[in-house]
């Protein structure tokens, strides 16, 4: 088969097409499946690279995410059937033709999406479901802030905010990436306008002026370093900050005495620790982001598509950040 083989550890260029790659084979309580199309992820930047937590060693496929066929069952399997379509999870291995997958970590394909846009939900929906209603307990009328908004999960945080009611704010770095924003649902996109040579950004005063003074109530905060804290002086009394990586370079140096004065909580939200930790709860929102979409209510924004052999191209667009939404392999 063809794979896309990550030979040793560094950027883009680390990962290597291989036209005679051995098809692995479905053991007990997998399945095989043939894939259809692939999620490309910062995950998968960090992993090629070296820097994620879960390091595996070169060679390796990359990928954590797809949607395909079921082509064989493994010992054990009851609940799945060749010729099922199904959204899988790899640990990793998606960046391949055929990957094998755990029987209990796969989905049903929604009803409304294609291919492209199933291989790209899952991730990115769990991680704002869990964040939103679990860790931030987002609730209807409230003001949600989201940052970094134009990415695969800002949009999916976009778009779960609206779902549960809230009043979303997203913050982008582009007019194109805003005018996607408002496309995908948000009520206003803004500017961050960060602080320069001491003085204060104009993100902070804008959102103090959307938000009658009071600040906002929820903010979706994938950036640290400098946007935390300046969230923490725009947030109302008992607002979250949902801490989801850090993009802008570094963790924050969190000042603690902002928090205190608001009665605000820094939360961290890692869908992956849910997973490990809760696989009950993480299989339960599985099923709950699937209902939420057969109903219309998700709907993932596919900016890019491209073939296999352009894995590097796929990497490089997230380390440029020129991709809204998610960047599929097919």
């Amino acid at each position: 088969m063809r794979a896309i083989v990550c030979e040793k550890f560094g950027g883009p260029e680390a990962v290597v097409l291989h036209n005679d790659f051995p098809v692995p084979e479905a053991g007990e309580g997998e399945v095989l499946v043939k894939i259809e199309a692939r999620a490309v992820q910062y995950v998968d930047v960090l992993m090629v690279a070296g820097k994620y937590q879960f390091r595996p060693d070169p060679p390796f496929i990359p990928g954590g995410e797809a949607a395909g066929e079921i082509v064989s069952v493994g010992p054990g399997v009851e609940d799945w059937s060749v010729g099922d379509k199904v959204m899988s999870r790899h640990q990793p291995g998606a960046f391949a033709e055929f990957a094998v997958s755990k029987a209990a970590e796969l989905a049903p394909v929604p009803n409304n999406f294609n291919m492209a846009q199933a291989a790209g939900f899952r991730s990115a929906y769990t991680t704002a479901y869990h964040a939103l209603v679990q860790r931030g307990s987002l609730s209807e009328g409230e003001t949600l802030v989201v940052l970094g908004a134009a990415g695969g999960i800002g949009l999916a945080a976009i778009q779960m905010g609206k779902a549960l009611g809230a009043r979303v704010i997203a913050v982008a770095s582009s007019e194109v990436k805003r005018s996607a924003c408002l496309e995908a649902g948000a009520d206003f996109a803004i500017d961050y306008g960060p602080p320069t040579d001491g003085n204060p950004g104009r993100f902070r005063e804008k959102i103090k002026e959307m938000t009658g003074g009071q600040g906002a109530d929820v903010f979706w905060d994938p950036l640290g370093g400098w946007a935390f804290e300046e969230c923490t002086r725009c947030i109302n009394w008992g607002g979250r900050i949902l801490i989801l990586g850090f993009l802008a370079g570094a963790p924050a140096l969190a000042k603690t005495n902002h928090l205190l004065i608001k009665g605000a909580s820094a939360v961290g939200c890692r869908v992956g620790g849910l997973n490990e930790f809760q696989p009950d709860t993480a299989q339960a929102n599985v099923q709950a982001i699937g209902r939420m979409a057969d109903e219309g209510k998700l709907n993932p924004l596919v900016s890019a598509t491209l073939p296999l052999d352009q894995a590097a191209k796929a990497l490089q667009m997230l380390i440029d950040r020129d991709a809204i939404g998610k960047v599929i392999l097919t």
